[in-house]
């Protein structure tokens, strides 16, 4: 990755999780906590593509794994945020930018539904039943709603910022060498250097014609002039 966009993933990764863990977790919200970190991989990886999305999800999971109060094993956010970053960054269009609001939204909520189920299956495997106390469904019924809700004032935002460091300068110059060498190919073809070369070789023609015009004018007035001074002699 560019470092300006690991520069710009770091700090807005890192914001993120200050605010969630300072914020959004002391709300005392029923079920679900609204998940600040995952929209931020989330528009993250929509801009930067699905290897992007993996390494900046995996790096987010893991500092959420080791920040307090984090009282489950490490490396289980860090795998979930990874798929997800991963699975998110496949619905990147080519030109790199979604014509509407609709994909953007529908990613979150498959996100937000994913990364539930995810959490609470890896807990299960590690021996963590603390999704079962308070049932899996309303966690997947608020976490879908307060990241919908949320999701349209912090993706639109990390998606712009994300969009500024998303231009590859290797690429630009590539393509201004592009243009050069088709402006070049343009010169060497027919309208090119070969036109100009015709266009210089008529331009050459008549001004030799005008040169040799122009000497036998004056040949032929300075040939009168003899003749008509013998003629009065």
């Amino acid at each position: 990755m560019h470092p300006n966009r690991i520069l710009l993933s770091i700090a807005l990764v890192i914001v993120a999780l200050v605010v969630q863990v300072s914020v959004l977790a002391r709300l005392q919200l029923p079920g679900a906590v609204p998940d600040l970190l995952l929209l931020t991989v989330l528009g993250l990886a929509l801009v930067y593509g699905h290897t992007g999305g993996a390494l900046i999800g995996f790096a987010a999971g893991l500092l959420a794994d080791l920040a307090p109060p984090a009282d489950h094993a490490v490396g289980r956010y860090a795998l979930v945020l990874c798929v997800i970053g991963y699975a998110a960054g496949l619905t990147k269009p080519e030109n790199g930018q979604h014509r509407s609001a609709t994909v953007p939204m529908l990613v979150v909520a498959g996100a937000a539904l994913s990364s539930t189920l995810l959490y609470a299956g890896v807990g299960a495997l590690v021996g963590d039943t603390a999704a079962r106390h308070v049932g899996l469904g309303l966690l997947l019924t608020t976490a879908t709603i307060y990241d919908l809700l949320l999701a349209p004032f912090t993706v639109p935002v990390v998606m712009a910022l994300a969009r500024r460091t998303a231009h590859d300068p290797l690429a630009d110059t590539a393509g201004s060498a592009g243009d050069g060498a088709r402006t070049y190919g343009g010169l060497l073809g027919s309208g090119g250097i070969g036109g100009l070369r015709g266009r210089t070789g008529r331009l050459g023609g008549r001004a030799g014609a005008a040169r040799r015009g122009g000497l036998a004018a004056r040949m032929s007035r300075s040939g009168t002039g003899r003749i008509k001074g013998v003629k009065r002699l």
